[in-house]
């Protein structure tokens, strides 16, 4: 007899919020917030049948891949985030993202794939296929949220565009737009925005292709319309406003990396012993806390899943 061992970050269905209770506090954030919501989902409406009149989406909750965490509140996950092209302070991307024109939308996919091209949202991503999974995101200056994020796992988009044999890495570019990002004309980074996965972390059922949170089309503050999101790693390596998708056979040059190799390096991994060079990461603050006390987990509580990615490999080295 088969005996599944339940994962310690599993969402147990006693803890799975009832549809009507999800829906009517949906409904509830979605009138509070009708003016960040409402400049979020400019052009979506009626885009397919998975997408409401009022830029809802319809989702699929996957609990095998959701925590039982309580998630933040809309209102943190929306007005609290870095998003660098749009500003340095936390609430700079809330601000100034409207500026941005997401309709239409075309990601560039070249490099080592069968089928090269320039690609449509919806050419990318099956709206009728979407899920919704609760995910922890761990920031490396030592803040942390829980969030309802909605999209597809990455790999379906990946086979999609068919890798080659060689490829072995897959490469994602933001948007770089000055005109409607005021933040790309301050050089604290080498623009546009680079960042990168191994392609069996791209594969992992685990990463995502985020088009939503909340039940909503997902802001612009927050990456709109196509963001990636690995819940074991820190922020940083979700790639937002994603334009192009590369798949290489050398591990790409991301931007943090280059830009301080001491302190950001490819992979990314939350770990706890690995400190940051300014700050610990033995600690979090889980938000709205405001001091660093909750402990923080081993690939973010995902180890029973990932940690086989790293097998052999040091992780104070390949951080």
């Amino acid at each position: 007899m088969l005996v599944r061992t339940k994962k310690s970050w599993e969402l147990p269905w006693s803890a799975v919020t009832p549809e009507a209770v999800y829906r009517s506090r949906r409904e509830f954030i979605r009138t509070a917030s009708a003016g960040l919501i409402g400049a979020a989902t400019v052009g979506c409406v009626g885009a397919t049948d998975a997408r409401g009149a009022q830029g809802t989406l319809t989702a699929q909750r996957n609990a095998r891949y959701s925590v039982a965490d309580p998630p933040n509140p809309f209102e943190h996950i929306t007005t609290y985030n870095n998003f660098y092209e749009f500003g340095l302070d936390k609430d700079d991307p809330a601000a100034n993202a409207h500026r941005m024109t997401t309709d239409p939308w075309t990601v560039k996919v070249d490099g080592l794939v069968g089928k090269p091209g320039d690609y449509g949202v919806e050419d990318l991503v099956d709206f009728t296929a979407l899920e919704e999974r609760i995910y922890r995101l761990r920031c490396v200056e030592a803040w942390s949220m829980v969030i309802p994020w909605i999209g597809v796992p990455l790999s379906s988009i990946l086979q999609k565009i068919e890798p080659q044999p060689s490829a072995q890495f897959v490469e994602f570019t933001t948007l770089e737009r000055p005109s409607e990002m005021p933040g790309v004309r301050v050089p604290v980074l080498d623009w546009p925005y680079v960042e990168g996965l191994r392609l069996d972390e791209a594969m992992h059922p685990l990463t995502l292709m985020v088009v939503g949170l909340y039940g909503q089309v997902l802001p612009k503050q927050n990456g709109a319309p196509l963001r990636i999101h690995s819940p074991w790693k820190y922020g940083f390596k979700g790639g937002k406003s994603i334009v192009r998708i590369r798949l290489t056979d050398r591990m790409p040059r991301t931007s943090w990396a280059l830009s301080a190799p001491n302190e950001y390096g490819f992979y990314a991994n939350v770990n706890p012993e690995v400190d940051h060079p300014r700050w610990s990461q033995a600690r979090e603050r889980r938000l709205p806390e405001f001091f660093a006390r909750t402990p923080t987990l081993m690939f973010n509580g995902y180890g029973d899943e990932v940690a086989s990615l790293y097998a052999g490999m040091d992780l104070r080295q390949n951080f």
